[in-house]
């Protein structure tokens, strides 16, 4: 079956919605959460989830309320911290690292910090039993998707075009998910532009699709409650799921 990755900004609109969402995804058939990491500049995401962050840190969002949300969702389903690397580097890996280990988190995805400088913190990471996930682009040679998948763990993070998350922009990935494959087994999942209604297509080829926009423009819906949200996000969800696995 095809793993479905949902992406939510921790703390928005607060974090105790937060744990009652994750819980709704996961019952709804997610399979990793991605638990994204309030920051001022999101260079790779959109308006959409930029605009998610401003509103938590706004709101008073800090790091500890991220280990607080992970402790609770973390007995219920694998979850992920994804982050931008300048928290990671003033606070320090090593604090990360331990930090997620007593949270129950599985591991990081940090979309600007590039192969080369990963390889200075991986061997930390994957000794404490976490991923760091590697990124794939379309615009990567064959020598250099070798070289990002040789060791990769947990999955493969294929970057559906070259841009910014939420813009659904469409390209033919066949090509490069038949070379990722060349090289290796890890899992290779689908992310930007993925929703439920390009779900079915982007899936083709691949082993689960990562989504995220698509969830956090309901929660900037402000014609819906916090019940009303959970709702839509948790149909949305299970619709994902399914056309994805048709």
């Amino acid at each position: 079956m095809k793993k479905l990755v949902g992406y939510i900004t921790t703390g928005f609109p607060d974090r105790y919605f937060t744990v009652d969402l994750a819980m709704a995804m996961a019952e709804a058939g997610v399979d990793t959460l991605e638990l994204g990491m309030p920051f001022s500049d999101p260079v790779a995401d959109g308006p959409v989830i930029e605009q998610a962050n401003l509103h938590a840190l706004n709101g008073g969002f800090k790091l500890k309320h991220l280990f607080e949300v992970s402790r609770e969702i973390t007995p219920v389903v694998d979850t992920l911290w994804m982050g931008y690397f300048n928290p990671f580097y003033h606070k320090g890996m090593a604090h990360f690292i331990a930090e997620a280990k007593e949270s129950g988190v599985n591991g990081f995805i940090i979309p600007d910090l590039p192969f080369e400088e990963a390889a200075l913190y991986k061997p930390l990471i994957e000794e404490a039993d976490l991923s760091l996930i590697d990124f794939v682009a379309p615009t990567d040679s064959p020598a250099r998707i070798a070289q990002i998948t040789a060791e990769a763990k947990k999955f493969i993070y294929l970057v559906a075009y070259a841009g910014i998350t939420g813009t659904g922009k469409s390209e033919d990935l066949q090509p490069i998910i038949t070379e990722i494959k060349r090289h290796t087994e890890t899992p290779v999942y689908v992310g930007f532009g993925v929703d439920q209604h390009t779900a079915k297509e982007k899936a083709k080829g691949v082993d689960g699709v990562i989504v995220g926009s698509a969830f956090i423009k309901v929660l900037l819906d402000d014609l819906l409650n916090h019940t009303q949200k959970i709702a839509k996000i948790a149909k949305i969800t299970k619709e994902i799921k399914e056309k994805i696995n048709e």
